[in-house]
């Protein structure tokens, strides 16, 4: 080129720093201003902080940091924020906080290098009063922001703030990038919540793509690697935690060779559906074939026992099997027989097994007590749980919200006020209802009583639709489970646009007709919406698969695999 400008320079120096290339937009910086005469501008010392920062030339960006004071270009937001990132990199805190300090004006790319660099180096108080700092000034926080400030919550073991950061990113959006939800499973599992991490992870969204698994089993079809053991079990995991069980018992049965992942992912697949004949006809297939149960083996025999109701089977396996083979039984297969008892009715015998067992229980193990309580309709008795269940962990919003229920459902509205007192002065929020649904590689996400979907409209009247044409089939509004004292009118309103009704709604307006309803939710599915969702699978003649925070429904011609017990 004849001639060359400072637009000329930046943009060959962003194209070397893109692709990996530091050095040479050093190189190309010192010839701009030697050869061609030019000074630069902001734009061009932003991409060199960049560069320094990338290659680690720390004597040459304290260099260009000199530059820029002398010639004012450090009051530009570009360049301070390159300068806070460059020092961070460097470990240079000091100068960092320098920077962030001495020349005026934040945004949050400002605070989030400062945030970022103080928890990489350790500086726990310090990233907490930046934080305070950032919340004080209102700024708007970016996905960038929430990684680093879970992640702080995580090396602090802070679960109470962990819980208002969640809550507040719920509020604000409701989908969620891939390395914001990984960084909340990471402070759930930090500060020792595995159930909340568990749920979380769940609830991830390339977890329900099914049809990029379609393709992608077919690229391993081509390309041969379905006789690799390893990809099997990855191909049946996936299409268990799809909702296509079906597809994942194909996979499982055209393996040439299996192993005890195989087997285990099967059996845990069939139990997490409900389908407890199918989890144990593989189970006694794999004792068949000399292939020895483990641990995780029998956790899933155990919760197909529960939804079977074998009650001395599963003590059976627990007491006597699993000391034949070598197990040792852990926290999961006595919760496992907790919800096998609590099933069965038997939920004294529950309860003192959960005082006699010689491991120390969680919250998970006696929330299931709980839950039964309610399904068994046994008020006074679920009441004395919750209150102990609280006394153990007096921030687990679960049985807050399985309290408030139990209130409701015996009509004690003082009860349900009370919960809901207590839970503002112990500032626990209630993580709201989302659902979703894929519809030809678009997921659309709803919450309860949603107006932000472009087609609300058209969804609002579908519910109603199938709401009125159900009742004929005998749908009656489950209002007792409702929160609030009002009228029943107003009671049906708040039960009508559940979070899971609008998404199914959506998916009979735009499935193909073959095609089953697949629909993922973040909480349990309520007793409204369970009682709904099988008449509308009678109604349309459809299969509607549901995955809420417990398990698998599989609706089909007004029945659940569940058998309404969840």
């Amino acid at each position: 080129m004849p001639e060359r400008n400072l637009v000329s320079w930046c943009s060959l120096m962003a194209g070397y720093l893109q692709t990996g290339f530091s050095l040479e937009v050093l190189k190309l910086f010192k010839n701009m201003i030697l050869v061609d005469g030019l000074k630069p501008n902001e734009y061009v010392i932003a991409v060199v902080f960049s560069a320094c920062s990338d290659c680690g030339k720390v004597l040459e960006g304290r260099q260009c940091h000199g530059y820029v004071v002398k010639s004012g270009l450090d009051f530009h937001q570009y360049v301070k924020n390159a300068l806070i990132n460059m020092y961070s990199k460097f470990f240079d805190l000091e100068g960092a906080m320098r920077v962030f300090s001495l020349v005026p004006g934040y945004d949050v790319y400002s605070y989030n290098s400062v945030l970022s660099g103080l928890l990489q180096q350790g500086f726990l108080d310090e990233a907490v009063q930046v934080l305070d700092r950032m919340m004080g000034e209102g700024v708007k926080w970016d996905s960038v922001t929430y990684v680093t400030v879970f992640g702080l919550c995580a090396c602090l073991k802070d679960l109470n703030l962990g819980l208002q950061v969640h809550c507040r990113i719920m509020k604000r959006y409701h989908e969620l990038d891939v390395f914001v939800n990984s960084a909340i499973i990471n402070m759930y599992g930090k500060c020792g919540e595995v159930f909340n991490a568990s749920k979380a992870f769940d609830g991830l969204k390339g977890l329900s793509a099914l049809r990029h698994g379609d393709v992608l089993y077919g690229e391993i079809v081509k390309l041969g690697f379905m006789d690799h053991v390893i990809v099997g079990n990855a191909l049946i995991n996936m299409y268990a935690k799809c909702g296509n069980i079906g597809a994942a018992s194909e996979v499982f049965s055209d393996m040439i060779y299996r192993d005890c992942i195989s087997w285990n992912v099967m059996i845990c697949g069939y139990s997490h559906h409900g389908l407890g004949k199918e989890a144990m006809a593989v189970f006694h297939d794999m004792l068949a074939v000399g292939e020895c149960p483990n641990y995780v083996t029998f956790v899933g025999v155990l919760s197909a026992c529960s939804h079977l109701g074998l009650v001395k089977e599963g003590l059976y396996y627990l007491n006597q099997f699993m000391k034949t083979v070598g197990v040792e039984p852990g926290l999961e297969h006595y919760t496992c027989i907790v919800g096998l008892l609590s099933k069965a009715g038997l939920l004294d015998e529950a309860e003192k097994f959960l005082r006699s067992i010689p491991v120390k229980c969680d919250v998970v193990a006696w929330r299931t007590l709980l839950s039964a309580c309610q399904v068994h309709r046994n008020y006074g008795f679920g009441r004395r749980i919750a209150e102990f269940v609280l006394e153990m962990d007096p921030n687990d919003v679960g049985t807050y919200t399985l309290l408030s229920n139990i209130y409701a459902k015996a009509k004690r509205w003082d009860g349900v006020v009370k919960i809901r007192k207590l839970m503002r002065e112990r500032n626990i929020k209630k993580e709201p209802g989302v659902s979703w649904i894929e519809i030809r590689n678009v997921t659309h996400v709803f919450v309860s009583d949603d107006c932000q979907h472009p087609e609300s409209i058209q969804i609002y009247e579908k519910v109603k639709e199938l709401l009125a044409r159900i009742k004929p089939l005998g749908y009656i509004p489950d209002v007792a489970g409702v929160l609030h004292d009002v009228e029943e009118e107003q009671k049906e309103d708040y039960l009508s646009y559940h979070s899971e009704k609008m998404a199914i709604a959506y998916g009979l307006m735009h499935a193909p007709s073959e095609a089953p309803i697949r629909v993922f939710k973040n909480l349990r599915m309520c007793e409204d919406c369970h009682s709904a969702t099988k008449l509308i699978s009678k109604l349309t003649n459809k299969m509607i698969i549901v995955r809420d925070a417990n398990r698998f429904h599989s609706f089909r011609n007004g029945c659940c695999s569940c058998s309404d017990y969840w």
